[in-house]
């Protein structure tokens, strides 16, 4: 597994794009027949190491109740056993990470883990889980290192890397003839990689850009950025932000008088959970994302309802990449019948699985990130309403993955 082959993805979703998760996994099964010696009684211990206090809870809380609806939809068992499933709370906070990776692994001696939300814990983690082999599943999490240089053959994201979604929006500009863009993102690991994606398509298509704006993470004070943005009268801004920072700074914007003079744009995340609160500061903004909330597949449809009719509201990207976690556990350890302990045959099965998710069919690089379309979004009556597909087939670049 590395970087010498990420255009394995493309192919092998090409060649399969019209069968489902399950044929998918069925196959899979038939190739690994089972070793498991030791009963259905004994269950499979999942591990969750998600935010469950602090800023992030409710992306914590999204991607639970989403991987916990994959699984009650599995009926309750994985392989034919049942499911024990231990949650700890991430808070976010990077210096906990390695304690509570540990915890998970040495006393809980869970064989899945699932999480983090955040990147910083991530990476923390990922070295960890990496060093002890434990199977893990990254639903949220974008650092570009988990799957470039900290690649892992037990290592798994069912989301995307920070590279993935901003890179689609810097070819739409170019279609719409927008070459002079201003760059503004909180400057962090995050801001600085979902920015990289962007160049990576506008400058290599022949965009400029004019100015980078780092605002320290996580400050919300933007007047200077937006004084000088409106001295440099780009075509475009391209921003990163996400959460609170987001609203404030689409509100800010429309408050400068920016919002019918200058276009701004960003990955799916400027307006992702936020565009209520945004308002009509909000509306009409267009961001790139690998999910919209009104995409209209059956996978999709049947997920929201579901999860609406559990939950009693509406569900979310963050939710979705959750869901798929649980389907990709599942073609995993069905493909070996519960027997956790056959390790290689399960990574294989994972690595082969097509998952038929909400956001459309994916299948996984050979660095173990999701191989996706990304979709143009704009935001309509505070929904972040599709409007096309920006690019097919995304693969994240993996730089540095040589597992």
């Amino acid at each position: 597994m590395g970087k010498k082959d990420q255009n394995k993805g493309l192919s092998r979703r090409s060649a399969l794009g019209l069968i489902g998760a399950g044929a998918g996994v069925m196959a899979a099964g038939s190739a690994f027949p089972t070793k498991f010696a030791i009963g259905a009684q004994s269950k499979i211990k999942i591990g969750t190491l998600l935010p469950y206090s602090g800023t992030y809870t409710w992306l914590g809380q999204s991607i639970t109740n989403s991987f916990e609806l994959a699984l009650a939809q599995a009926g309750g068992k994985l392989g034919g056993r049942g499911i024990e499933l231990i949650k700890v709370d991430s808070e976010a906070k990077p210096p906990k990470a390695a304690e509570l990776t540990n915890k998970l692994i040495n006393q809980e001696k869970v064989d899945f883990i699932v999480g983090p939300v955040h990147s910083g814990v991530a990476m923390a983690m990922a070295k960890i889980a990496r060093e002890e082999g434990t199977m893990t599943v990254i639903p949220n999490a974008g650092a570009n290192q988990v799957t470039g240089p900290l690649c892992s053959p037990n290592i798994f994201r069912t989301s995307f890397s920070n590279w993935q979604p901003g890179h689609p929006m810097g070819k739409v500009l170019l279609e719409e003839g927008k070459k002079n863009v201003v760059l503004c993102y909180w400057g962090y690991g995050a801001g600085k990689q979902s920015a990289g994606g962007f160049k990576d398509s506008f400058v290599a298509g022949g965009g400029n850009v004019i100015k980078e704006i780092a605002v320290p993470f996580p400050k919300v004070e933007f007047q200077a950025a937006l004084t000088e943005i409106a001295s440099i009268k780009p075509d475009a801004v391209y921003a990163f932000f996400a959460g609170g920072g987001a609203v404030k700074f689409v509100k800010d914007w429309a408050a400068a008088g920016l919002k019918d003079k200058i276009e701004l744009v960003g990955p799916g995340f400027l307006t992702e959970g936020v565009a209520k609160a945004q308002g009509a500061a909000g509306e009409g903004l267009r961001t790139t994302l690998h999910y919209a909330d009104g995409l209209d597949n059956p996978a999709n449809r049947a997920y929201r309802a579901a999860y609406k009719k559990t939950y009693g509201k509406e569900a979310d990207v963050y939710g979705v990449q959750g869901f798929d976690a649980g389907q990709l556990i599942k073609a995993g350890v069905d493909a070996v019948q519960g027997d956790v302990a056959a390790q290689k045959a399960m990574v294989a099965a994972m690595e082969g699985a097509v998952i038929d998710s909400p956001r459309g069919q994916w299948v996984l690089s050979s660095a173990h990130n999701p191989v996706q379309n990304f979709y143009l979004r704009q935001v309509r009556n505070g929904r972040n309403e599709m409007v096309r597909v920006a690019m097919e087939n995304l693969a994240d670049p993996a730089k540095g993955c040589s597992a």
